[in-house]
């Protein structure tokens, strides 16, 4: 997976990291070792439509 982080971070540690791709994969930056969470690629393209709008 290839992670990156929102440009609204300004490299700040504290925020989500994404993998985005048929799955996307988010996980808490500061917690990596955690695990990540899963979304369908259609739902989280949903997710961020509705948080723009």
């Amino acid at each position: 997976m290839k992670w990156h982080k929102s440009t609204y971070s300004s490299g700040a540690q504290n925020c989500v990291e994404v993998a985005e791709g048929t799955v996307t994969a988010v996980r808490d930056t500061r917690n990596r070792e955690l695990g990540h969470i899963e979304f369908p690629g259609g739902e989280w393209v949903a997710l961020r439509v509705c948080l723009v709008a």
